[in-house]
């Protein structure tokens, strides 16, 4: 007996007849697709986690639902001078998704904030953003506050800046 006639037969045991081809057990593909289907949760978590919440530069503020990173442009704030915030936004949960993002500064010890709206706008790449309109009047402790909403509500996270 040859070596093929003996993989068919330890293949397929009935099917050892001249000629005869060995015919794929059924319950190995179901298992195949069973231990895919099993997996597939372990999976989406990672997917959820490719995003990087990461800009050369920058600082990030990790939550329970979102980690930020951002940079402002220009790196270093001027008191009476307007400046943009680069941002990345990554949710925690897989599949969640970010709904709006707003940014915003105060000065908690006078309990005021900037005299203007800054405007957020997604950037090209899913997570990035652009706020741009920001100013800071007057030196003193700031503080970013940035809304994260998504379907579970909204989130703020905060960040100290002091401006000399």
């Amino acid at each position: 007996m040859t070596d093929t006639a003996a993989e068919l037969r330890a293949a397929a045991p009935g099917a050892a007849l001249r000629g005869a081809k060995a015919i794929p057990n059924p319950l190995n593909c179901r298992s195949i697709i069973a231990v895919a289907a099993a997996c597939l949760p372990c999976m989406l978590p990672m997917a959820a986690h490719a995003c990087s919440a990461t800009l050369e530069g920058g600082k990030t503020i990790d939550s329970a639902r979102h980690s930020i990173a951002y940079r402002t442009d220009p790196v270093r704030i001027a008191v009476g001078k307007p400046f943009a915030v680069d941002l990345v936004v990554c949710p925690r949960e897989a599949a969640a998704t970010i709904d709006e993002l707003r940014v915003d500064a105060h000065m908690p010890e006078h309990r005021h904030g900037m005299n203007y709206k800054a405007s957020v706008k997604p950037q090209g790449t899913l997570g990035r953003y652009r706020a741009e309109g920001l100013m800071f009047h007057m030196p003193g402790k700031w503080e970013f506050l940035f809304d994260v909403r998504d379907a579970k509500g909204v989130e703020r996270l905060k960040q100290d800046y002091p401006l000399k």
